[in-house]
């Protein structure tokens, strides 16, 4: 498992393209989250901080169908990494990257490794708030669909940052599946999308996570945030400079600037 993790994090430090040895690409999902864990403690020996949050891709059956994946995956964003309300970002600090349009939620208390699965409500009630968020991505893969899948969980699956927007404590009374998120590139729409995208409903999203997690001996803590799949497609940034703008309403807007 190390040995995979140092290739992925001098790959993620470098700004190179990732690969790994065929013998050491992991064998199984559970195999990939220990080498992304391992990968976590890398990345923390070289000051890049800890795990502040984390992130859930494949939200959607045809992002599983795509990537080969019968089930969401998750992959962990880095305190270092996290930005609030606007941030600038260098294209030359990316091999490919790109946005999406996401609803975020900070955990007010602790979701422990449970061997009794989690439900809903316990789900709802350690939610302390939502964001609008927009996560930065980065494909470091190229032809990502020529890779296991099993490597892009290790890597974080394609998370390279995020921004996360004002945080909203009232928002029970929000009805967060038909809540609608747009993408803004320059100030032209680009996309839209409702929060019935993920999963049905993002606290799905956050109940598969708390449950994926107690499988693996892990769960979330009090403070931590969870960014629950994009709304949207991903939006690539191929040509700058740029300003990317998502709003979601009753969430409020947040943003990224690219030079």
């Amino acid at each position: 498992m190390s040995e995979a993790a140092d290739i992925l994090g001098r790959a993620r430090l470098g700004n190179t393209n990732v690969s790994l040895p065929a013998g050491l690409v992991p064998a199984n999902e559970d195999d990939a989250y220990k080498v992304q864990a391992a990968l976590h403690d890398w990345q923390r020996s070289q000051g890049q901080g800890p795990v502040h949050g984390y992130k859930i891709g494949c939200t959607t059956a045809v992002m599983q169908e795509i990537v080969g994946v019968p089930n969401p995956c998750f992959g962990g964003v880095l305190k270092s990494r996290v930005h609030h309300g606007s941030a600038d970002f260098s294209f030359k600090d990316f091999q490919r990257v790109g946005i999406e349009c996401e609803i975020a939620v900070r955990l007010s208390s602790d979701l422990p490794a449970s061997d009794t699965p989690y439900d809903l409500a316990r789900i709802e009630a350690a939610i302390g708030s939502c964001m609008a968020a927009i996560e930065v991505v980065d494909n470091r893969y190229g032809d990502f669909l020529s890779l296991p899948a099993t490597v892009l969980i290790a890597d974080d699956f394609f998370q390279s940052a995020c921004v996360l927007g004002a945080e909203v404590t009232d928002w029970h009374g929000l009805d967060l599946a038909d809540t609608e998120g747009r993408v803004y590139i320059d100030g032209s729409q680009q996309g839209s999308g409702l929060g019935v995208e993920v999963l049905g409903h993002p606290l799905q999203a956050v109940l598969w996570l708390a449950n994926r997690l107690s499988s693996l001996g892990r769960g979330l803590k009090a403070g931590e945030f969870i960014l629950t799949g994009s709304l949207t497609p991903v939006q690539w940034l191929d040509t700058g400079p740029a300003r990317a703008v998502i709003s979601i309403d009753g969430l409020g807007d947040v943003q990224a600037l690219f030079d």
